[in-house]
């Protein structure tokens, strides 16, 4: 079955850097377009960034343009999300996800906390 795992998250101090990780199983991982979302209590998912097939179109929210990049590796099915210059307000559970068909997939989920 599909599988999304994320890690990398935890606690940084605001300026810091962190790359997060999903790692998929259970699908053709390098025929779909995988996307990154972070949620906040209270508020909806947000898209932050997507990345196609082969990776030759990233799209970002403009609350992380310049600061976030979203990359693959096709052979180690796993899609990373560097974030750099972080800000309190990046603090939210953030989610890889992917829709395959008429079907969405999400991992569980790793918690960035942004605080002095």
């Amino acid at each position: 079955q599909v599988q999304l795992v994320e890690s990398g998250g935890t606690l940084v101090q605001p300026g810091g850097s962190l790359r997060l990780s999903c790692t998929a199983s259970g699908f053709t991982f390098s025929s779909y377009i995988m996307n990154w979302y972070r949620q906040t209590t209270g508020k909806e998912r947000e898209l932050v960034a997507l990345i196609t097939r082969a990776g030759g179109i990233r799209n970002y929210a403009d609350s992380v343009k310049d600061r976030f990049t979203i990359s693959r590796d096709n052979a180690k099915n796993t899609v990373y999300l560097q974030m750099n210059s972080l800000k309190p307000e990046d603090t939210a559970v953030y989610y890889c996800n992917v829709r395959l068909g008429g079907s969405e997939y999400w991992g569980q989920g790793t918690q960035v906390t942004v605080s002095s």
